[in-house]
């Protein structure tokens, strides 16, 4: 199902879902320890959400938000989680779904979306909201292919946010490259 959404659905990164190797890299960025909000951004079939919602507090939230159709039916057949809500949306409506969510501000916004296929301005948009959204010391955590290039991302998460860390996970095909926005 993942190979042949890919295919069809050019917003899809990736030609397979994410390592158990490039999930716990990326999560680590998370305090597991404490109440969190959190977005994701483009789950897909929820190889992250099931890591989150293994993690996450009794009390947490956790929102995801997918535009393709295909997926968002297979994470509400997947998942049912009383700390879960799943919108077909888009990432850039990141602030209105907060609060249709009842939360006001998240502790952490994971992507996997393809940065590199978006145009400049959704870019922008995407990356001005999600530092919006977070809380002080919030955390951007976007996981893209290997050779995503500094202007797709990173130039955006520089001129928003205060810190940015980049890493790279080979333990995953294709290898990943990773940031992290902190707020």
């Amino acid at each position: 199902m993942y190979l042949k959404t890919m295919l069809r659905d050019k917003n899809v990164a990736s030609f397979t879902p994410t390592s158990a190797a490039g999930i716990r890299q990326v999560c680590s960025k998370i305090n597991f320890n404490k109440r969190n909000v959190v977005v994701e951004f483009g789950p897909g079939t929820g190889v992250f959400t099931r890591y989150l919602l293994d993690h996450l507090s009794a009390d947490s939230v956790l929102i995801l938000i997918e535009r393709n159709q295909g997926f968002v039916d297979i994470l509400n057949q997947t998942f049912s989680d009383p700390r879960l809500t799943i919108y077909y949306d888009s990432a850039e409506n990141v602030l209105d779904l907060l609060k249709k969510s009842q939360q006001t501000q998240a502790d952490y916004v994971l992507s996997g979306i393809p940065f590199s296929f978006l145009p400049p301005s959704l870019r922008e948009d995407i990356i001005q909201k999600s530092y919006t959204c977070l809380r002080p010391k919030g955390k951007f955590l976007a996981y893209q292919t290997f050779f995503q290039m500094d202007r797709y991302l990173k130039a955006y998460l520089d001129e928003y946010f205060g810190t940015v860390h980049t890493n790279f996970c080979f333990l995953n095909v294709p290898p990943m490259r990773l940031f992290e926005g902190i707020k």
